[in-house]
Formats: structure tokens, C-alpha cells, sequence
């Protein structure tokens, strides 16, 4: 078991930058998780998502409570290595890396996806090592740099969404068309009945959480105090923009015409609204956030890894800095690795998202189990920010 964790230099990234870079794959979620919320839990869709928003704001707690009592990189394997045994560890660390990796893979295939409808000639698994391999050299010239990219995305996606609502709600207000479709959307009765609905949604849901989970692993690259405003930050936009995405989608499509729009849901309701121009924005900036939550892959596998390296879990040779300080083998190896993957599965993804799915739902788990594991076994470590007993059993109940 890990003794030392009070050694800890904080870094220089400040709330927005060490925000944006998490919160770009968070926030890329409103994307397909409000067509899935739909399909899934038909006009129950925006409660399912609350209750999402109402765990993560219980897990708010669990992660700064652990992190602020263990404040190095690593998340789920942090707080398992010091409390259990590094195998234990390990093993959630493996999980977060293939979360990482299939989050690279999807996101960078996704967003050249996006790409293709506007240039229909892009071969796309190309186009996709070449998103991957733009953003490795991001981050080896450094996590500054990348942070910089990270905010002018970050900034760009928040005030797409935002216009995107505006303007849906404008062309709400002056066809008079829009009611007409909620109120049948919201007559519609769903398969299975309430229960199963809000059970199926909820399950969806969860995927418009991942990258909440990011902010742990590159914690010493941030400045004091300043993880726990990630979190916050956040959930505020995960609760804000996913049920609102997904209420703005029932008063302007069907739901039985949403599985036919599922991959870019957003898009075609920039189309309804706005026309041709609005649907080409919401593609490109969709594009641009789904390269970001790339980047996030980057950062958060960098800090995760050689966290592991210092531990002697993995072979000192990630160790090996270069003239602007950043451990680019670990980034390169990363690079090869999501490379490989994309190759294999020549692009089709279902698998590889499986494997996401599965992966970051156990790493959040491994969180919440940690944080009981830290209470009984190192109840004497001072906690900046205390959670409640009762919050980590509970969570572990979620649907995986």
C-alpha cells in the first residue's frame, strides 16, 4: 500500500484551461446522448437525463473527497493503490486506459464522420490517424499549449449550443409548429411502460457523463484548488445542456423520426431551424469538440501512465523526457496503440464502443469503491473537501 501523498506540486493550470480540457469530452456528449435518451426512453428522455445530472452530482463529492485527500494523478487507480494492493490498482487502471483509448478512437472517427458530410470525398480512416496524430504532437510540445486549444474549443462549443437553443427556441416561438410536435411527442406512450423507460434511459444516459472522470488523472498539472471548480463546472454544463438538448428535440422531431438522425442528431435540428448554414455550423463545431475530447484522451492517459511509471507498475522507459519537459513515449505509444485499434476494426466502432461503455462505467464504480475503501483504511487522512458516507454504496448500484 502507498504511504506517500503528501508530496505534491501543484501545476500552473488555472480553472477555465484545466475545465475546457476535461470538459470538452463531457461536454461533446449532448452529441448522440440525447438521440439515445429518446430512443431509449421516448418523452421521459429529459428526466432520465436529470437523474443522470443528480449522480454526477453525488459523484462531486466522492472525487474531490478522494482527490483532495490524495491529491496526485492517477483517479480510480490513485485511490485503489492506497488502499488495496497495486494488482487491484492496476486492474483500474487498465480499465481507464481502454476507456481512454476507445474514447480517442471514437471521437476522432466521429468527428472526421462530421468532416465527411461536408467533404464527402475525405477518406475517413486517413483523415482519422491524422486528427490522432495532430493532437500526439499537441501534446508532446505540452499540456500549456494543449490547454490554450482546449479553451478556444471549449468557448466555441458552449456558444454553439447556446445559439443552437436560441435559435430553436426562436423558430418555436414563430412557426407555431413546434407545440403541436411536443404534444404528440409527449402522447406517444412507451414501450415497457415509466419503469422501464426511465431504467433503459437512465442506463443511455450514463454515457453523457463520461470525461468526468479526466480531471483526476492530470491533477498535478493544476493549480491549487482548482479541481474541485472542474467538477463543479462540469455538472453545471451537463445539467444545463444535455436535458435541455434533448426537450429542444422533442418539440422539433418525432420520435419516431429521431432513430433515423441518430448520428447527428444536433445537426438535423439545425437543419429544422435554421437551415442548411445552421446544420453546417453545428457539424463543425461538433468536429472541433469531438477533436477536443481527442485531446482529453492525451492528457489524461499522460498523467495516468506516468503515475503508474513513477510506481514501478510499468517499465521506466516512459520515464524518458524530452527538451520541453513532456514524457513523450508514453504520448507516442498511446498514439500506436489507438492507431492499431483503428486499423483492426477498419473503422467500425460498435465493438469498440461496447468495450467504452463497459470500461468507463467499472472506473466509475472503482471510484466509488475506493472512496469506501479510503474511509475505512485511511480514515485519518485530512480531506479537504469531506463527502457523505452513505454516497459511495449507493452509487455502486448504478446499471453497467
Amino acid at each position: 500500500m502507498a504511504n506517500n501523498v503528501t508530496e505534491h506540486k501543484h501545476g500552473g493550470l488555472k480553472q477555465l484551461p484545466a475545465t475546457a480540457i476535461c470538459g470538452n469530452d463531457i461536454t461533446s456528449s449532448c452529441l448522440y446522448v440525447s438521440a439515445l435518451a429518446i430512443i431509449y426512453s421516448g418523452r421521459w428522455a429529459p428526466v432520465a437525463l436529470l437523474f443522470v445530472a443528480g449522480v454526477l452530482f453525488l459523484f462531486r463529492s466522492i472525487y474531490a473527497e478522494v482527490v483532495g485527500a490524495l491529491p496526485l494523478n492517477g483517479g480510480a487507480y490513485n485511490a485503489l493503490l492506497n488502499t488495496t494492493s497495486k494488482f487491484r490498482a492496476s486492474v483500474a487502471a487498465c480499465l481507464t486506459i481502454l476507456s481512454y483509448m476507445a474514447t480517442a478512437v471514437i471521437s476522432a472517427s466521429e468527428a472526421m464522420h462530421y468532416v465527411h458530410t461536408l467533404l464527402h470525398t475525405l477518406p475517413i480512416v486517413y483523415a482519422t490517424i491524422g486528427l490522432l496524430s495532430v493532437f500526439m504532437i499537441l501534446s508532446i510540445i505540452g499540456i500549456t499549449e494543449s490547454a490554450r486549444v482546449a479553451v478556444i474549443i471549449f468557448i466555441f462549443h458552449l456558444a454553439s449550443l447556446t445559439f443552437l437553443m436560441i435559435m430553436g427556441l426562436f423558430y418555436l416561438a414563430t412557426q407555431g409548429i413546434g407545440l403541436d410536435i411536443l404534444i404528440t411527442n409527449m402522447q406517444t406512450p412507451t414501450p415497457g411502460g415509466l419503469r422501464t423507460a426511465l431504467f433503459f434511459g437512465f442506463a443511455a444516459s450514463l454515457l453523457g457523463i463520461s470525461g468526468f472522470e479526466s480531471s483526476a488523472n492530470f491533477v498535478e498539472e493544476q493549480a491549487e484548488n482548482v479541481f474541485p471548480k472542474t467538477l463543479r463546472n462540469m455538472w453545471v454544463a451537463v445539467s444545463i445542456f444535455n436535458p435541455g438538448m434533448a426537450m429542444l428535440a422533442l418539440a422539433l422531431v418525432p420520435i419516431a423520426a429521431v432513430h433515423n438522425h441518430e448520428e447527428a442528431l444536433l445537426a438535423y435540428m439545425g437543419q429544422l431551424a435554421g437551415g442548411g448554414w445552421l446544420s453546417t455550423f453545428i457539424s463543425v463545431d461538433a468536429a472541433l469538440v469531438l477533436s477536443g475530447a481527442v485531446l482529453t484522451s492525451f492528457v489524461g492517459v499522460n498523467g495516468l501512465v506516468r503515475r503508474m511509471t513513477l510506481d514501478r507498475c510499468l517499465p521506466q522507459f516512459f520515464l524518458k523526457t524530452n527538451r520541453r519537459g513532456t514524457t513523450h513515449r508514453i504520448i507516442i505509444s498511446f498514439f500506436i496503440l489507438c492507431v492499431s485499434i483503428l486499423l483492426i476494426t477498419q473503422g467500425e466502432l460498435k465493438a469498440l464502443a461496447g468495450v467504452y461503455t463497459i470500461s468507463f462505467l467499472a472506473v466509475m464504480a472503482l471510484f466509488a469503491f475506493g472512496n469506501i475503501l479510503l474511509k475505512i483504511k485511511r480514515a485519518g487522512l485530512p480531506r479537504p473537501h469531506p463527502g457523505y458516507l452513505f454516497l459511495s454504496p449507493l452509487l455502486l448500484c448504478l446499471p453497467v
